[in-house]
């Protein structure tokens, strides 16, 4: 069968986009391939449709289990067989899904770098018919990339299992570097390398300053009325931010990696066929998301590096129309970012710490638990040995990133709450008892379920809802339980660890010293060069982007912020102070009022009215509004 024949069947589309084809004829020419298409590109189908025209099985790696259960889902879809191998199978449950995958017919095996370094894994690979190994994401085997995971230097075990196997390595940011160490490490033979270029000339990068970010953030949603995505830092910004505009009268939503898989089904779903306007998100909603109609991508906060930044931009415009990508930054922005990423590093001998403490906490004795797993309340075990909660969770996210362990998330997963009294009952005792009113009628009104079975429940939505503490939500269903309305199972748990090596204290630690310190000399490059982007305001958004992975260019994009300064300069100043001075002949207005009412920026505004007060023809009221000298 042609590719295109393939496209069409699965996919309903009658053309690819640019490398596509190239990429696919290379992969089935058995040609080691190397596919650096940014974000939008559609990297998926290239090692898709080859897979489904060859006999046997593919293997594809991939560091991120949402992407995983995310692809697999697309093709079960489309009615193609595909697994994934995600943490929590049983040792039974893996055997079952690996045999299927030999006598199944199935045409894709998903699966994550640690997972492959089971023997059982490797055993039943061995026996498979494999077509092809697909690397997702493969900047992460590089040391010199984004996200590097050591565990991807052990892909190199697919290839000595089928040595006749060809490979495509696929990311979406890579610099030359991580390129030249990505085909090394995969012992490419003679490959065929594939570099989109990361210009996006529909996209109008810009970076706004402001002192009042959610009156800035409102403007631009009111001046750009397509669909938008709004990034934040964490999990609380998305349940205050969501709630901020709709009570502007936005058509908002939110979604961060707290949330139900229902939930985030049900907000992607309305956000995707336009029913909601606007998603306010953390950096877990993106991978998978192919939305062509987003007009505008909003950093409310700055990113944490300028890969995630582009990856997290270039989600706007996949149509091809103008599209903008906004930063809003306050002055005190770059503090918050050093604070967050460089200054709650771990040193060495903290992580050393932490995997003492970790070891002690759950009595693992030396030389044992490996493949051990508990159960962690991450705040008990910060409490119990005086930890500082920030530094902490990194500690364990390196030896997470490092195979030393697995974490696995699970916060406000495990709190069930069932309704025990009949609905009639429920509703008398409410009447005698208003202070348990909000909280009863915030879990009636988001779990319809909720009478009829244990429910899992989302203390972070409740009290946003009921607006109360979670110390005062905790206490108010204690209170519940104890009265025989309700049936509770709160958890004592937030988080799953796995210890993945056998626990020899500083001989466990010691092989991943050197990379450790590598990653946090590369992260701190990496956040040094978002604040230059943003404090650079002499050269063009685009240029500084393209200049930063390494595709030089001489030609300026003429539409960013920065461009359009420089081409409306003195002259745009000159006319917005003239404008300013008509409408204040009528009556006193504050630098919003004047903001709305000409369509200017913040900036403009405020460099026009910086001037009229230096010479003398505006001063400021002691109201905070602006009146023209007579």
């Amino acid at each position: 069968m042609h590719p295109i024949e393939v496209l069409e069947r699965y996919w309903n589309y009658t053309a690819f986009r640019p490398h596509q084809e190239a990429i696919i004829t290379s992969v089935l020419n058995n040609e080691d391939t190397f596919a650096l298409l940014p974000t939008g590109g559609g990297k998926s189908i290239c090692f898709q449709i080859p897979a489904l025209i060859k006999e046997g099985i593919c293997i594809v790696i991939s560091p991120l289990v949402a992407l995983m259960k995310d692809q697999v889902n697309q093709l079960k879809n489309r009615d193609i067989k595909a697994i994934a191998l995600t943490s929590g199978l049983s040792y039974s449950d893996l055997d079952t899904q690996l045999d299927n995958c030999i006598y199944g017919n199935y045409k894709f095996l998903y699966l994550s770098p640690e997972r492959l370094q089971q023997p059982i894994v490797q055993e039943r690979i061995q026996q498979m018919n494999v077509n092809l190994i697909a690397v997702d994401e493969a900047h992460c085997i590089s040391q010199w990339g984004n996200d590097f995971r050591p565990a991807y230097k052990n892909i190199i075990t697919l290839r000595t299992l089928h040595p006749h196997v060809n490979c495509i390595a696929l990311t979406a940011t890579a610099k030359s570097e991580v390129i030249s160490d990505t085909i090394s490490s995969l012992d490419f033979l003679n490959p065929k390398i594939f570099k989109a270029s990361f210009r996006r000339p529909n996209i109008v990068y810009n970076v706004l300053h402001t002192d009042d970010k959610k009156y800035q953030l409102k403007q631009l949603l009111k001046s750009h009325k397509g669909s938008s995505i709004v990034y934040v830092r964490n999990r609380k910004a998305t349940i205050e931010l969501n709630t901020y505009l709709e009570q502007e009268g936005f058509s908002t939503t939110y979604y961060h990696g707290g949330i139900t898989h229902k939930e985030k089904t049900e907000r992607l779903k309305l956000w995707s066929i336009n029913q909601k306007r606007i998603i306010i998100a953390t950096t877990a909603f993106g991978m998978g998301i192919d939305k062509p109609d987003v007009e505008t991508v909003i950093h409310y906060n700055l990113p944490e590096s300028l890969e995630s930044y582009y990856q997290e931009a270039g989600r706007a415009g996949r149509d091809g129309n103008t599209a903008y990508a906004f930063i809003i930054k306050k002055h005190i922005d770059k503090d918050h970012l050093k604070g967050q990423f460089l200054d709650t590093m771990p040193s060495i001998n903290f992580i050393k710490h932490v995997y003492n403490k970790l070891c002690n906490y759950f009595q693992v004795s030396y030389g044992e638990g490996e493949q051990a797993i508990h159960q962690l309340n991450f705040k008990d075990f910060c409490n119990a040995y005086q930890l500082k909660s920030g530094l902490t969770y990194n500690a364990l996210r390196l030896l997470d990133r490092n195979s030393i362990i697995a974490l696995n998330q699970q916060f406000n997963y495990k709190t069930k709450v069932q309704f025990i009294i009949s609905n009639t009952a429920l509703f008398q005792y409410i009447e005698t008892h208003q202070n348990h009113n909000l909280v009863i009628k915030s879990l009636l009104r988001t779990y319809g379920g909720i009478f009829d079975f244990s429910t899992k429940i989302n203390l972070d939505i409740i009290v946003s809802k009921a607006n109360c503490s979670e110390k005062q939500l905790i206490a108010i269903l204690k209170d519940l339980e104890r009265q025989e309305i309700i049936s509770l199972d709160i958890a004592n748990t937030d988080s799953e660890i796995t210890f993945i090596k056998p626990r020899e204290d500083d001989k466990t630690i010691n092989p991943i010293v050197k990379i450790v310190t590598q990653q946090q000399q590369l992260k701190h490059q990496q956040v040094n060069a978002v604040i230059q982007y943003i404090n650079t305001n002499t050269v063009c958004r685009s240029s500084q982007l393209l200049n930063y992975f390494g595709e030089g260019t001489e030609t300026d994009c003429g539409i960013c912020d920065v461009c359009k300064a420089s081409i409306n300069d003195t002259s745009n100043t000159y006319d917005i102070s003239k404008m300013i001075i008509n409408k204040l002949k009528d009556e006193d207005l504050s630098s919003r009022q004047l903001m709305e009412l000409l369509k200017c920026s913040e900036k403009e505004i405020i460099e026009a009215i910086t001037d009229l007060i230096e010479y003398n023809i505006i001063k400021i009221t002691t109201t905070n509004t602006y009146q023209l000298i007579q």
